[in-house]
């Protein structure tokens, strides 16, 4: 019998809670929900008013793995979805704006991925985010030496950046600005990446040609586009492990000196949350957006 759960007054059907997800640990579906019921108070800000693609992996990440960007069918009627314009005509997504939405979506198992604007400014950005991509025998620590150069450079602008672990390979800064076009912030960001390269040509390489990453680390300023998603914050990733893309201090970003060390999988992150609170939370201080040169 499948057990129904009310959350907030809305019921859920929460399905094959004891189904492994995650084989490398054995964890189970059952403890995904109960991780995202934990974490929830600091995930919802990153996911409130941004239309929500989901990449599902309903039978772990050795089973198929896919995008979902239009209102599942099935969605329930009090979940709230919009309609978010695209190229090829507009779409309606889901937002997800409460514990129940949360809960409802994270029991389809999912990645949660979300743009740099919110829904009442489509293709207007309040984010800036570069993905730090390294390409192999790269790792995260050379992702770290890139991310205090752009730290540095954006500082220079008058943009305060921040980092989190991307859950998989590499890292990812954030930054909030000024709404500024989308498109605006994508050849800002493009610039830096080149300027990245200029700087650091051993180590950085902007485009995203695979021959040319071995090694490098690939400032990947394309995720600036409107139609682009990134990772959100404490979103649990499609791995063998349930590892979370999970904020950092810049403290651990200079001190990185292996893999494992940016590596958080999901029972780490609510006493890091206890530690620290939600790192990203100035990303909220509207008097703390930069805005572009």
């Amino acid at each position: 019998m499948t057990p129904i759960t009310e959350v907030e007054g809305r019921r859920l059907a929460l399905t094959n809670l004891d189904k492994v997800l995650h084989p490398a640990t054995g964890f189970t579906k059952g403890e995904v929900l109960h991780y995202y019921a934990t974490v929830a108070d600091v995930l919802l800000p990153h996911l409130r008013d941004r239309p929500v693609s989901f990449l599902r992996y309903p039978d772990g990440p050795d089973g198929q793995v896919f995008f979902t960007k239009n209102v599942p069918p099935g969605t329930p009627a009090w979940v709230t979805t919009a309609e978010v314009p695209r190229t090829e005509g507009p779409a309606r997504m889901v937002l997800v704006q409460d514990l129940a939405s949360l809960m409802w979506a994270a029991n389809l198992v999912t990645e949660f991925h979300t743009p740099q604007w919110t829904i009442g400014t489509p293709g207007i950005a309040d984010r800036i985010v570069f993905d730090l991509d390294p390409g192999e025998p790269a790792t995260v620590v050379e992702c770290c030496e890139v991310a205090l150069w752009l730290r540095e450079r954006l500082a220079a602008d008058g943009i305060e950046a921040y980092a989190k672990s991307s859950g998989s390979k590499g890292l990812h800064l954030l930054a909030a600005v000024a709404p500024t076009p989308s498109a605006d912030v994508s050849a800002y960001a493009k610039e830096l990446a080149v300027e990245a390269e200029k700087a650091l040509p051993r180590l950085v390489v902007h485009r995203m040609t695979r021959s040319l990453r071995r090694g490098k680390v690939f400032v990947d300023w394309s995720q600036n586009a409107g139609r682009k998603t990134t990772a959100t914050p404490y979103t649990l990733r499609a791995r063998a492990e349930p590892t979370v893309s999970a904020p950092v201090t810049w403290e651990e970003v200079e001190g990185c000196g292996s893999a494992a060390e940016l590596t958080f999988r999901a029972t780490d992150i609510a006493p890091r949350v206890r530690d620290f609170g939600d790192l990203l939370a100035p990303l909220f201080e509207p008097e703390r957006a930069g805005r572009l040169p």
